[in-house]
């Protein structure tokens, strides 16, 4: 040993003992009889083996510090004590990995003026992986203007790693939305921006194209987008958003689209699919193409006098067939769930990508789910028609903007549980029967500080595939200096 090592050497044993001295041994503990209140709820939840740690904060009355273990059914544990629960995301991914089809029992105490312990619980880890690296959305205050530092986002799911993609910060001014990968696969990607100079991107293996879809004869530019899995068409609607707001204390707005309308994009020839039975007096709106991609669902409701009439906005939920080789439409639209026969509206159809389910929102009115306190999830038996509400994963606030993996095993919306305001990001898994395991919100590093100091939605997030390449800097000089690519009609 040089003296020179020595200092090391030393360093390392007095950050052992002081790591030592920091863990407070838990004696004399009071049964608490009962399951700790934790925050987030992670209590019976099933994770990909993949995911981000769960970490927690132990909601009791003067708690101070908390111990924590956590055993797998296949072996493995690990131990944190601290103001939270935290664990290192090396160690947790080594047990989650583990113990997948497994699960994890976490043994939980909370120290106010004395140590509590509460009753232990699982968390199930699938034996389903989760094999997109992440989630893009679209972060927005909760207002009802253009502003507030819009952004588009992409988080890493095995980390808590966020990047903005597109900020307001970088396009002043500017609204952000539709921002669609194609089954997940952000090399093919669209968004669009509103506004003046505003425009549609579109991004194909690392291209970047803006686009004016307005025409004479579609009156709006593109929006609420979904890929042709072939990734040469796209599907837009073309409306006009607009918002009315209440006095009376049960409702605070009404969003409402006056004209609504269905054009595919075809990306090879800058042209616009605009076919008779989607371009109706009735309003259709939210296009999504079948797994197969040789159908396109649709939400549709007959025309009122709105915002006089909001409340006789009932949507269908209809399909059309689809021909890709030749970029035609069936000669027919067929209803598969009628609005104004239930009484409902359904809107928002996204198709699983193994073909077997379609998920979709179910309100008591309007096109707008994400403002209905009512909207639920609900899904559709492609295979036998059978359709029934989500209810293990529905609550008494708003659920909507769903989208799935891109195995089909799991799925992420968004909802307003938390205080009926905010619209947050939640993960479920799927089996194969159907039934949806218990919602997990996104875990953060420290979830109730982020959570509880948070003012932004979270809205519609979908999976990405792999990173998004995005350059804003580029997208920027585009959007301000470029020329947009004027798209025209097919003849048809």
């Amino acid at each position: 040993m040089t003296k020179h090592q020595n200092p090391l050497i030393s360093l390392i044993l007095f950050a052992l003992l002081f790591t030592t001295g920091c863990t407070e041994r838990v004696e004399h503990a009071t049964e608490a009889g009962c399951l700790p209140p934790i925050y987030p709820d992670y209590i019976g939840v099933t994770i990909p083996a993949e995911l981000a740690p769960l970490n927690f904060d132990v909601m009791m009355k003067g708690c101070h510090k908390v111990d924590v273990t956590i055993k797998g059914s296949k072996g493995g544990s690990l131990h944190t004590q601290g103001v939270f629960a935290h664990f290192a995301p090396e160690e947790w991914h080594a047990l989650t990995a583990q113990n997948r089809g497994g699960t994890l029992r976490v043994e939980v105490y909370a120290k106010g003026e004395r140590w509590t312990h509460f009753e232990p619980f699982e968390i199930l880890v699938s034996s389903d992986p989760l094999p997109d690296y992440g989630l893009t959305y679209r972060r927005i205050q909760p207002g009802y203007e253009v502003g507030g530092n819009i952004s588009i986002c992409q988080r890493e799911l095995s980390s808590y790693r966020e990047v903005k993609l597109m900020s307001e910060t970088a396009l002043p001014g500017r609204c952000f939305n539709c921002h669609t990968a194609n089954h997940t696969n952000p090399s093919q990607l669209t968004l669009q921006v509103r506004g003046a100079l505003g425009g549609t991107l579109v991004q194909k293996e690392g291209v970047q194209r803006w686009y004016e879809t307005r025409t004479p004869q579609t009156k709006a530019a593109g929006s609420y987008a979904y890929w042709h899995p072939e990734g040469r068409y796209c599907a837009y609607a073309t409306n006009s958003v607009h918002q009315s707001f209440f006095v009376r204390p049960e409702g605070r707005i009404e969003v409402y689209h006056q004209f609504s309308d269905i054009v595919v994009l075809d990306t090879e020839h800058d042209e616009l699919l605009r076919p008779e039975l989607l371009s109706t007096e009735s309003l259709e709106i939210f296009p999504a193409f079948s797994a197969d991609g040789h159908r396109l669902y649709f939400s549709s409701s007959q025309p009122c006098n709105v915002p006089m009439e909001y409340e006789k906005v009932k949507c269908s939920l209809c399909a059309i067939e689809f021909d890709a080789a030749t970029g035609s439409f069936g000669q027919q639209v067929d209803t598969l769930l009628h609005g104004l026969k239930d009484n409902c509206s359904y809107v928002l159809a996204r198709p699983s990508y193994d073909g077997r389910w379609l998920m979709i929102c179910k309100t008591d009115r309007g096109n707008f789910p994400i403002c209905r306190e009512t909207s639920d999830l609900c899904l559709l038996d492609l295979q036998s028609g059978a359709l029934r509400s989500m209810d293990e994963v529905n609550s008494s606030a708003s659920e909507s903007y769903h989208n799935w993996s891109s195995n089909s095993k799991w799925f992420v919306f968004s909802s307003k549980r938390e205080n009926g305001l905010q619209s947050w990001a939640y993960l479920a898994h799927i089996d194969d029967e159907g039934r949806a395991s218990k919602p997990l919100l996104l875990p953060q590093r420290r979830p109730l500080l982020y959570y509880k100091k948070e003012a932004d939605s979270f809205n519609c997030p979908d999976f990405t595939l792999t990173p998004v390449a995005l350059d804003q800097r580029k997208a920027f000089d585009e959007l301000f200096h470029g020329e947009r690519r004027q798209v025209k009609l097919k003849n048809q």
